[in-house]
């Protein structure tokens, strides 16, 4: 064996042995929990323990409902505007971010990363306290004139999308960001001095460049949704359903693992068929840098 050949195989080793205990961690908390569930979706009964047999029951159950169905459509529409919204929002201040000086840099992102250090459940009662009948923003807009009554502003599907994009739009910030810091200023002035327009220079240049922070942010935020059930239950109240909301009741208070089980694995294969969708469609063409129809 030559010597080119043994440092090879070193090098192989060497890479293997790194990253053997992260791979073993991942399987015996990940993926054997993962498939432990996703067998318990086929028990035909209400029950995991000790139950057997093989069933299409709890699937079939899922799809023959028309509640189930919908609130499965409606958890991907709200997962599809949240991130939409987060990356309409996150995108110009992840960029702006980029360009600022280092110091100036830092001071920002603190104000951005405080909110991610707050528990969940602080953030929604937060929102709760806000957006209530005596709450600050009734307070205003009566106090200017624009209403003479508080509003019902908790309990609908608007409240729910808006406090949702607060949740996650750091995210989508921190993901613009980390690619915008690679994009070199110079491929910029170099658009500008052939006598591209700005917005030219930045569907043509910035986008495409920025297009991994922007997949990556996109689906961060879009998983994170998916499985949001704090947020609809507290802030949407009966007017909003999730299916994470339901897993947790069917899993957590009446008990039933395997129809719980199902809902949890329907949900993963719609959310990553509805990512892989939004990619081909419209994220690899702008990555390509050529106009969606």
């Amino acid at each position: 064996m030559s010597r080119w050949a043994a440092e090879s195989q070193n090098k192989r080793l060497g890479f293997v042995l790194l990253i053997a205990p992260a791979v073993m961690l991942l399987a015996v908390f990940l993926i054997l929990p993962m498939m432990s569930v996703f067998r318990a979706s086929f028990y035909p009964g209400t029950s995991a323990l000790g139950a057997s047999g093989f069933s299409l029951h709890q699937y079939y159950k899922f799809f023959a409902d028309s509640f189930y169905v919908s609130v499965l459509l409606e958890t991907i529409v709200y997962a599809l505007i949240t991130s939409l919204g987060c990356l309409l929002l996150g995108f110009p201040v992840g960029y702006s971010l980029a360009r600022l000086p280092p110091t100036q840099r830092r001071v920002r992102m603190i104000l951005i990363i405080v909110p991610l250090t707050l528990s969940l459940v602080v953030v929604v009662f937060g929102w709760l306290v806000l957006l209530g009948r005596q709450g600050l923003v009734n307070n205003i807009l009566m106090g200017i004139g624009l209403i003479d009554t508080p509003k019902q502003l908790l309990f609908n599907r608007f409240a729910v999308i808006v406090v949702l994009i607060q949740q996650f739009l750091p995210f989508m910030i921190l993901s613009v960001m980390n690619v915008a810091l690679q994009i070199d200023p110079v491929l910029e002035q170099a658009s500008t001095s052939l006598r591209a327009k700005r917005l030219r220079t930045f569907w043509k240049i910035v986008i495409p460049l920025a297009a991994p922070g922007i997949i990556s942010g996109f689906t961060l935020v879009f998983v994170m949704t998916v499985s949001a059930f704090v947020t609809p239950r507290l802030i949407g109240g009966p007017k909003a359903h999730m299916i994470g909301g339901l897993v947790y009741e069917e899993v957590l208070i009446t008990l039933n693992w395997p129809f719980g089980a199902a809902m949890s694995f329907i949900l993963l294969a719609v959310g990553l068929g509805t990512l892989a969708t939004v990619s081909i469609l419209i994220v690899r063409p702008l990555a390509r840098g050529l106009h969606v129809r």
